[in-house]
């Protein structure tokens, strides 16, 4: 059935129609946005695609138009274009609507399926988090009780990031050993949020929120973003805005040192954690105390990691990459480090493709190896 225009309505609103109406075609965004840097095509900019999604909200496209699939499955969700527009528009809110609408059904890809249905086991992660090695209840060498008498917040383990990288939430266990430490947690439904199930996404957020009492810290930006927006900023900070505004205990955080000289770090920024939540000084702060931090004139633009991205789209992955790797060589540096997972296992991955000797570690990782003298493996 069609109106007396011949579109045919969409049943339902699929945006906020006042996010939608926000934004005034102005243009900043284009400049911050890698999809098109990289294509120059304005579809795939992040005024071009508000304009696809006002198309698909009055009915003038369909849901299976091939260029509206293409686009919602093209963006990264950074979000570099939030802090530059001037409407305030909440892209990352569209997005997450746009995907909840276009990957209904057949349409969800079925790389980000399995990986939410993964996502959603929770004694599978508890029982390869522990048989990896990722912190559990037990405190590393006894050094502090799994509940201390004065604890105020709760550490949160990820849920890939225990399998892949259980050096990470050990290190960060043994750095905030203030903090509450419970084993059987969750994810924390930040990647269903991004992969069109925005509903699950908020339920398992909640149920993270009522596992872990008072403020949760994380190592990972992308889930730090998710659960603020559920739960509230209040309830959560990323590791290193936590551990920035706390004194360490002897004031020495200790120096990193590589041949006789303060290592030479970069850092790539996590787009959620920068654009999301506007914390991008604490991890460089925390680099400074221990090493010669380098600012990397992309650090904080997308590394083509985005979540699911590098695993749905791994060319234009690859591509986003590239010139960020050539730019960290040319900086000279001994270590990139990163706040959160998945752009950990995007910039690891590109450097031994390169075999470069430029090692990436998570911050939790570098800040360790400072504090108790130890070198960086080769």
């Amino acid at each position: 059935m069609t109106d007396r225009s011949g579109r045919r309505p969409v049943p339902g609103p699929v945006f906020d129609p006042d996010q939608l109406s926000r934004c005034i075609s102005c243009g900043f965004c284009l400049p911050a946005c890698p999809t098109y840097a990289e294509t120059g095509d304005e579809a795939s900019s992040p005024r071009g695609r508000i304009n696809l999604m006002r198309a698909l909200q009055e009915g003038d496209l369909q849901p299976d138009d091939p260029t509206l699939q293409e686009q919602a499955s093209q963006c990264l969700g950074c979000r570099a274009c939030e802090p530059v527009c001037p409407a305030g528009v909440e892209y990352g809110q569209l997005l997450e609507q746009w995907r909840d609408h276009q990957w209904r059904g057949r349409h969800m890809p079925t790389v980000a399926r399995a990986l939410m249905w993964l996502a959603g086991l929770r004694p599978l992660f508890v029982l390869l988090g522990g048989l990896r090695g990722a912190a559990s209840g037990s405190r590393p060498s006894g050094a502090a009780p799994a509940v201390p008498p004065d604890a105020t917040g709760s550490l949160m383990l990820g849920c890939f990031e225990r399998v892949l990288f259980p050096r990470v939430s050990r290190a960060a266990a043994a750095l905030v050993p203030e903090l509450r430490l419970t084993a059987d947690q969750g994810c924390c439904g930040a990647l269903h949020a991004h992969n069109g199930g925005t509903a699950k996404g908020e339920q398992l957020a909640l149920r993270l929120g009522e596992d872990l009492p008072g403020t949760i810290v994380t190592t990972s930006g992308g889930c730090a973003a998710h659960l603020a927006s559920v739960l509230g900023p209040d309830r959560v900070r990323e590791l290193s805005d936590h551990l920035a505004a706390r004194k360490h205990p002897d004031g020495t955080p200790g120096e990193l040192r590589i041949d006789g000289r303060r290592a030479r770090v970069a850092l790539q920024d996590s787009c959620h954690l920068r654009n999301g939540l506007g914390v991008s000084a604490p991890p460089r702060e925390l680099i400074g105390r221990i090493a010669d931090h380098v600012e990397l004139p992309s650090a904080g633009t997308c590394c083509g990691a985005a979540g699911t991205y590098s695993l749905l789209r791994p060319r234009e992955s690859r591509r986003i990459l590239a010139a960020k790797l050539d730019e960290i060589e040319a900086a000279g540096v001994d270590i990139v480090v990163a706040v959160n997972p998945g752009c950990l296992r995007q910039l690891r991955t590109g450097l031994r493709r390169k075999r470069s000797p430029v090692r990436a570690v998570h911050l939790a990782e570098l800040l360790l190896m400072a504090e108790r003298n130890v070198p960086p493996a080769a």
